[in-house]
């Protein structure tokens, strides 16, 4: 029969909690009693029961002072610990200064300063440094030239514009706003007249 795997939670039985705490209990024991023997460790084990009852196991002849030996090693190791972050303190504060005086030394260079101490190299390398940061100074410069170049434009573009769309306003305005002086054209009437005709033959009468 497989066994189930036990969940690790509080047991909330009283009685099997008991009946648990018993069994792990006494092969905890057993466990340490083992490795005392077999690998010739010193082990102290203390366990206190829910009720406050104390069971305990030490392959020395007394528990006390693997205790005190267990708290003096823990001491120890506490003060290496804290010595170490102090030592690494030290270590990044040397290497910074070292850093700052080296950036203040190259500064002063590119400055023109403190040249006499200098080798030929050492002028070589900081003329080259000087040359490199003059083409990418130059360059940035050329590129906000170009930029503002384009902006300008683009307003005179925009002038331009708005420019022809003010003349193209004023003559239109000036074609609508003259008056015609012609007279206007009055309606021509016509009377329509009635003529009386006679039809006759012969000479016409005085």
């Amino acid at each position: 029969m497989v066994r189930g795997k036990t969940q690790m939670k509080r047991i909330e039985n009283d009685t099997s909690r008991q009946v648990t705490f018993s069994k792990r209990r006494n092969g905890l024991l057993k466990k340490a009693f083992e490795l005392s023997v077999l690998c010739d460790a010193e082990v102290a084990l203390i366990i206190f029961s829910p009720r406050g009852k104390l069971y305990e196991f030490s392959s020395s002849s007394s528990l006390s002072k693997t205790i005190e030996k267990y708290q003096k090693k823990a001491k120890d190791m506490g003060s290496k610990t804290a010595e170490i972050p102090m030592q690494l303190s030290k270590g990044n504060t040397l290497d910074m200064e070292k850093k700052i005086e080296h950036f203040e030394v190259c500064r002063r260079r590119l400055l023109g300063e403190g040249l006499d101490s200098c080798s030929i190299e050492e002028l070589q390398q900081t003329e080259n440094q000087l040359e490199r940061s003059l083409t990418k100074i130059r360059a940035r410069k050329n590129h906000l030239i170009k930029e503002q170049i384009e902006r300008l434009k683009a307003e005179e573009r925009k002038l331009l514009e708005e420019k022809r769309k003010l003349l193209e306003e004023i003559e239109c305005g000036r074609g609508l706003t003259p008056v015609s002086r012609e007279p206007p054209r009055e309606e021509i009437r016509t009377e329509t007249m009635d003529v009386e005709t006679e039809l006759f033959i012969g000479p016409p009468k005085r």
